[in-house]
């Protein structure tokens, strides 16, 4: 798949966040020069092709007094993965869930959640209602909690000062032959997100 022009540069525009103002997408463009309802309409069509996801508000949770966030490992039956994390991530306080592969035999691990809290002891509490709740108590899990942030926000995909007329392609991914070429390069891959679920 490759990008337009345009798309490039309402990607660049939007990957940043929205200006709080009653008509975010005049101000991208009159920043484009073109009009506000083309902005509208390819938003739309970049949305319904599957380009942009969604579009959604970022919280810095700190800022709002959540201070506290682990980010909980399950080891569950690879049968009942599915199954069980979209029941956990229908909890408000669990803000994403994802599957990992397993890497045996260090790392038996295989959903991931995270939970935030105003503090350690309210995430705990947390992840003990919901474990309760949905009768997790004989699956294997273990909070994580963050000591320090080094970084927040969303994700960017296009350097606004690297914008080509024409368009450009993204990089393409590694194949498995190439991501095992060395063992000691496979010690540092990271582990393919497989399965997203949002609450």
């Amino acid at each position: 798949m490759t990008l337009e022009l345009l798309d490039q540069q309402l990607i660049a525009n939007i990957q940043d966040g929205l200006e709080l103002t009653s008509k975010p997408f005049a101000s991208i463009a009159a920043q484009l020069g073109i009009s506000e309802q083309k902005v509208i309409k390819r938003m739309e069509q970049l949305k319904d092709n599957g380009t942009i996801k969604r579009l959604g508000v970022v919280v810095r949770h700190r800022e709002l007094g959540f201070k506290a966030n682990a980010m909980v490992v399950w080891d569950i039956p690879d049968d009942s993965v599915a199954q069980i994390a979209q029941r956990i991530a229908s909890f408000d306080c669990v803000t994403l869930c994802y599957q990992r592969p397993r890497r045996l035999p260090y790392w038996s691990y295989n959903l991931f959640s995270m939970i935030h809290g105003k503090d350690r002891d309210s995430v705990l509490e947390r992840l003990a209602n919901l474990v309760e709740l949905l009768e997790l108590q004989d699956i294997e899990h273990t909070p994580l909690f963050s000591t320090k942030c080094f970084k927040q926000r969303g994700a960017r995909y296009i350097d606004p000062d690297k914008i080509i007329s024409g368009s450009i392609s993204p990089l393409p991914l590694l194949s498995d032959k190439q991501k095992v070429s060395s063992p000691s390069a496979q010690e540092f891959i990271l582990p393919i997100v497989k399965n997203h679920a949002y609450g």
